[in-house]
């Protein structure tokens, strides 16, 4: 795990909170607001998933593979909930839904925003499991693993990263 990848990740997070309060304000919500389900309500499962996620990762149980999947769904999630053939809850719902043409301009915006950062973050994650897998199957291979020089000097310890 990279420190771009949990500034990326944090980014992610504050975008997703901000596309729910625009639900909110909307009145575009579901249970546990009300009490009706609807994609709203499945899509708070991303906050408990998001810090489970970042436990296993801060422990070295879980690392770019899982987030490539987290990011990569939500972007899919997001695309059909709102931008597919069946979003109930569409861009032009999104822009009229305040009395403020600018408001809703902005909440669009910051939905485009949302999709782009986990598209991105989807690329930016399989780059970095591709790496991983490359390292690990080196490993497999038979090939030298990295040497990192050691703090006593004319000696080497081998180490895997």
């Amino acid at each position: 795990m990279t420190r771009p990848l949990y500034a990326l990740i944090g980014l992610a997070v504050v975008l997703s909170a901000g596309h729910h309060l625009d639900h909110i304000l909307r009145g575009a919500t579901g249970w546990p607001l009300t009490a009706e389900v609807s994609p709203f309500t499945y899509s708070l499962a991303v906050y408990p998933l998001i810090a489970t996620a970042f436990l296993l990762s801060r422990r070295g149980l879980a690392g770019p593979r899982s987030w490539l999947v987290i990011s990569s769904g939500g972007a899919l999630f997001l695309a059909a909930v709102h931008l597919g053939p069946a979003a109930d809850d569409t861009v032009e719902r999104i822009g009229s839904g305040y009395a403020s043409p600018a408001v809703g301009v902005a909440a669009i915006a910051e939905l485009a925003l949302l999709v782009t950062v986990l598209s991105g973050l989807s690329f930016y994650e399989h780059r970095l499991a591709r790496r991983g897998s490359d390292r690990d199957r080196s490993v497999r291979a038979g090939d030298d693993p990295p040497r990192v020089r050691s703090r006593t000097p004319g000696t080497s310890t081998t180490t895997l990263p």
